[in-house]
């Protein structure tokens, strides 16, 4: 969704209460057909627990490359690399694609909004991408990460303004700000002008400073936050994927921490650590309009007279036929 293309931008009127959902668990690395059977099941168990929404960690479809680094140093890449470059691209997914169809299913059968992390491809290029689907199995949204983080940025290519909008669903304003995006001001500030309420935070940050900073911006922005990270081991990953995880296959390499709070930066449920899990806390939508009646970031508490902001929701192609 464009977000200049969002007509309205008031929240639908407040419904019933409903249970959100914060999947944390590993991908069948490298697999996509696994991964996405994974994802299945892990779908209809956030359905079991009465869950309406169940947000899915970055990169879940079909891998967080965790500790690989693609045989790159400043001046030269290896050959073993591009190799391991080429096998990341193959576990990647099209967006309209085979692999979109059987998300947008999955969330159909369970009557879920879905938010999911996968590794897009388009041309030669990965994103990094969320999705989000409606009850109906709708791709309501795609959000391409605008910066990746460090090493990230050898394999993921740059999305662009386009993709910052947040869908209008009758569980609320839904909008994904994907692991440490949620450290740019400025494109959190772009998400609270589209009055989102359901922030969801994807990410590969396991550090238990993560919590804070979900804490921080549910009370900056207002809205309800949900975060969900990968819970893995080393035996989670191929055992010829070269990288410089520990050798123990039961040594753990990615902790989770995810975690739900309100607009007023109380957490209602997790951190959950260590552990593959499920974590729900209940949504109601009229906690975000309670929480604005002193502290609004893009409302009375703006000042425009002093500050602004500028967003470009074009999409940027390389080559454009005229």
């Amino acid at each position: 969704m464009n977000p200049a293309s969002d007509s309205s931008l008031a929240s639908p009127r407040h419904g019933a209460p409903y249970l959100a959902a914060c999947v944390q668990a590993a991908p069948v690395a490298f697999d996509v057909a696994r991964t996405l059977d994974k994802v299945r099941d892990l779908a209809a168990d956030c359905a079991r627990q009465g869950a309406r929404l169940a947000l899915f960690p970055e990169a879940f479809v079909s891998a967080y490359p965790r500790g690989m680094d693609f045989g790159a140093v400043v001046g030269s890449r290896s050959s073993q690399g591009r190799e391991a470059f080429r096998r990341y691209y193959d576990a990647s997914v099209d967006v309209p694609g085979p692999a979109v169809d059987v998300l947008g299913a999955i969330a159909r059968e369970h009557a879920l909004h879905l938010v999911i992390g996968v590794i897009e491809r388009a041309g030669g290029t990965l994103y990094c991408t969320a999705l989000t689907f409606d009850e109906h199995g709708t791709l309501n949204a795609r959000r391409r990460k605008l910066m990746p983080t460090g090493s990230e940025r050898l394999v993921w290519g740059f999305g662009d303004g386009s993709t910052l909008g947040v869908a209008a669903t009758p569980l609320g304003r839904i909008g994904t700000v994907i692991c440490w995006e949620n450290y740019m001001p400025m494109l959190r500030a772009a998400m609270y002008a589209q009055k989102i309420e359901i922030y969801c935070a994807p990410t590969a940050d396991g550090r238990p400073t993560w919590l804070p900073s979900m804490q921080h911006i549910a009370l900056e922005g207002r809205c309800f936050v949900l975060t969900a990270n990968q819970f893995c081991r080393r035996s989670d990953y191929p055992e010829d994927y070269a990288s410089n995880l520990p050798g123990d296959p039961d040594a753990i390499v990615s902790r989770g921490g995810s975690a739900i709070v309100d607009p007023l930066g109380r957490t209602l449920a997790g951190p959950l650590w260590d552990r593959e899990g499920i974590i729900t806390a209940e949504i109601d939508l009229a906690a975000v309009t309670r929480a604005q009646f002193d502290f609004d970031p893009v409302g009375h508490y703006s000042r425009p007279d002093v500050f602004s902001l500028t967003v470009d929701t074009r999409p940027k192609a390389a080559v454009t036929f005229e």
